[in-house]
């Protein structure tokens, strides 16, 4: 009893001393100062950034991202003011000092997790930050920095500490993340310019990403302190790699920009390649997106893009020429089927009205006389098999109302001769 007694005084007196002291009370309302300070701010930031995305579209793709950083960002810089401050004047500052410990992780959590759509990884990442946080304010984590330097490792010619390894990857990680999220930024970007084919965009997109990414681990090595030139062995060994098991990987990813280079398919262009007809949806570094009418997407390798026959429908123009043919009976109005026929293509809504349809006779065939209708559009995108059809459907219509008929399959047995045959002699005794 006598020790919690103790213990209760003890505290009281790190409050009077610490807590209640003037030099404390006084950094209190000067906190308090700079919260009313950050009220005001705010109003005038908020309409100055919704002033600025009005005239700046990637401004006002990037403010809501940027929006709730205002607010510690503007405390972070009054603490720096008032700290410094303190600092020329030789008075105490600890808890400015212990505020803005606080509010950098507040910006750093902020600042990751507006980016991070998964929220365990957004979890883990201000967990990791307020420990970070909370050991700087208990003064614990410059001695586990040194405690970390401590423990190293000799590799080649240079010493790896494990605060080298760690602090690498975490540089690493948030570089990766940065570099994607540059790479993502400037192919948004790039959509939206005019007059640049969209295979040069994606392909500048690729090459962007990669150039970024690999940067992004060049620097990480170098800040752990890992002389570049080892990475010629590593460099050797990834060569061999590729040569035994990546070949598919590589052989994809070139073929994927041989593809963007020479534009022979882009994303938008309607193809076939085998049994799938559809419109390109994405070029990626492995793959083609293609989404066919049935909303069925098919990720076919770059490669097969490039070794397969490929029917590009939209390649040079979107002009297609469509055939139909149809057999009518021998016994029809051949004039009357074709006037029938093309005034059914030029009735389409989608049949192109500057190139007259033709219906030509193609021969004559063992049940009927085979025609053929062609006529031509310009959005194969939309679907060439629903064209085909409503054409047939009105030919059928108007066949039956002229009395055209569709021949059935015909077989004509021809007798030679009418009289009957005599039966054989054996055979005619035997009846007797």
């Amino acid at each position: 009893m006598d020790r919690v007694i103790e213990l209760i005084n003890e505290f009281w007196m790190w409050v009077q001393q610490v807590v209640l002291s003037t030099e404390t009370l006084v950094q209190v309302v000067f906190l308090l100062l700079i919260g009313g300070v950050v009220h005001f701010c705010l109003k005038g930031l908020g309409n100055a950034g919704e002033r600025l995305a009005e005239k700046n579209k990637f401004f006002a793709r990037t403010e809501p991202h940027i929006r709730p950083l205002y607010r510690p960002i503007i405390i972070l810089i009054l603490l720096f003011v008032a700290r410094l401050t303190t600092e020329l004047l030789v008075l105490p500052g600890g808890l400015f000092q212990i505020a803005m410990s606080l509010v950098t992780a507040w910006i750093v959590i902020r600042l990751f997790t507006s980016f991070i759509s998964n929220s365990w990884l957004s979890r883990a990442v201000a967990l990791f930050v307020w420990l970070v946080a909370a050991l700087n304010i208990f003064g614990l984590l410059t001695p586990l920095v040194e405690i970390l330097k401590s423990a190293s490792i000799n590799f080649g010619n240079a010493n790896i500490s494990a605060y080298d390894v760690i602090w690498g990857l975490i540089t690493f990680i948030a570089l990766i993340w940065f570099s994607l999220f540059l790479s993502r930024v400037v192919e948004a970007q790039l959509k939206s310019v005019r007059g640049i084919n969209p295979s040069i965009k994606v392909l500048i997109g690729k090459v962007t990403k990669i150039s970024f990414v690999s940067l992004a681990f060049l620097l990480a090595l170098n800040t752990t302190g890992i002389d570049l030139t080892a990475l010629a062995v590593f460099g050797g060994a990834l060569g061999v790699g590729i040569g035994f098991g990546m070949q598919k990987v590589v052989s994809n990813f070139i073929s994927g920009v041989i593809l963007l280079m020479d534009r022979s398919i882009k994303p938008g262009d309607v193809i076939q390649i085998q049994d799938t007809y559809g419109s390109v949806n994405k070029l990626a570094a492995r793959y083609t997106s293609v989404i066919t009418r049935d909303g069925t997407e098919y990720l076919i390798p770059n490669e097969d893009m490039i070794t397969k026959p490929v029917i590009n429908w939209s390649h040079t123009n979107r002009v297609v020429r469509r055939r139909i043919p149809i057999s009518v009976s021998y016994k029809s109005d051949l004039d009357l089927a074709r006037k029938i026929m093309i005034n059914a293509a030029k009735k389409h809504e989608r049949s192109l009205e500057e190139m007259d349809p033709r219906a030509l006779i193609k021969g004559f065939g063992d049940n009927g006389v085979e025609l053929e209708l062609r006529f031509w559009i310009n959005d194969p995108q939309n679907g060439i098999a629903n064209v085909n059809s409503d054409v047939m459907g009105t030919i059928w219509k108007k066949f039956h109302e002229a009395g055209i008929e569709f021949p059935y399959p015909q077989r004509v047995v021809h007798i030679v001769n009418d009289e009957p045959r005599k039966a054989p002699k054996k055979l005619a005794r035997k009846k007797k």
